[in-house]
């Protein structure tokens, strides 16, 4: 609980979606820390958002597990390949498809091209998101509200509805909602917006496909050291983020990973229509 950065962080800007190597600290994605079980053997997962962050944490998760992984992201191609060589590292599979999931068509060819590598799909990873920061409704322009919800939570729809004619009983959907779906911060009032649907999409979904097998849940992050956050804040509201939880300090990719592999892992088979908060003691209804 105490072994990781605590703000006040450098002062830091960086253009949308962000890099991983400009971050300084750089996140943890458990690189050097998280060993495998054999908990995911042979298993055929796609993550979206999958180059960074919490993304990237979850692939060096799922491949140390035993799962071969497609890795979906926009175009963040040298992030998206330092997370394919992690994959690699562990044995398994790398997938890399680059593209813009506010597409239907791409949701449809990235679900396409997993079947085509891997003969099928066990685990769905509905992670990317886009968010920005606005201090006033009228600064939200029409065309950023509806990029927040395309990307955030009608590629969630597209992928699932692509995915699920190809998951057999036993497979999963882990999508990533956020506290702020519980607690909305005002200046986040799309992202916040989507992160709310998402939690009521998941729960709809859980009981939409129970009768095939296939469970649905959610990951509720609090605040966590990712590219998106230099590259949507402030560099003054970046040297502070994460203090304002109880463990005074953001969180760090690799300490969600565990959170999606016990959701993904056969034996959580009875969890389905659930939200699992890792927020650093910030509790959520």
């Amino acid at each position: 609980m105490t072994s990781h950065f605590e703000p006040p962080f450098p002062e830091q800007q960086q253009p949308m979606p962000g890099r991983t190597d400009a971050m300084k600290p750089r996140p943890d994605h458990g690189e050097d820390s998280y060993v495998g079980s054999g908990r995911l053997k042979g298993k055929r997962a796609i993550i979206t958002g999958g180059d960074s962050g919490i993304g990237r944490a979850v692939a060096i998760a799922f491949a140390r597990e035993g799962a071969d992984v497609l890795i979906s992201y926009l175009n963040e191609d040298e992030d998206a390949e330092e997370t394919r060589g992690w994959v690699e590292k562990a044995g398994r599979k790398a997938v890399l498809v680059s593209g813009d999931i506010q597409e239907a068509a791409h949701c449809r060819q990235i679900v396409d091209r997993a079947v085509a590598e891997f003969g099928g799909v066990d685990i769905l990873v509905n992670n990317a998101a886009h968010q920005a920061s606005f201090k006033d409704i009228g600064d939200i322009s029409d065309e950023e509200w509806q990029l927040t919800f395309a990307v955030n939570i009608h590629a969630m729809f597209y992928l699932t509805k692509a995915a699920v004619p190809h998951m057999k009983p036993g497979s999963c959907i882990i999508n990533t909602a956020s506290v702020n779906a519980d607690k909305p911060n005002p200046t986040l009032l799309a992202y916040a917006t989507t992160k709310g649907a998402i939690q009521n999409f998941t729960g709809g979904l859980a009981q939409l496909l129970a009768e095939k097998g296939i469970r649905a849940n959610a990951v509720a992050p609090g605040p966590i050291w990712t590219p998106l956050i230099p590259s949507t804040m402030t560099g003054e509201s970046v040297t502070q983020f994460g203090k304002q939880v109880p463990m005074k300090r953001p969180g760090q990719p690799a300490e969600l990973a565990t959170a999606y592999v016990m959701l993904a892992d056969p034996l959580s088979s009875y969890v389905s229509g659930s939200t699992i908060a890792v927020t650093g003691g910030h509790p959520i209804l």
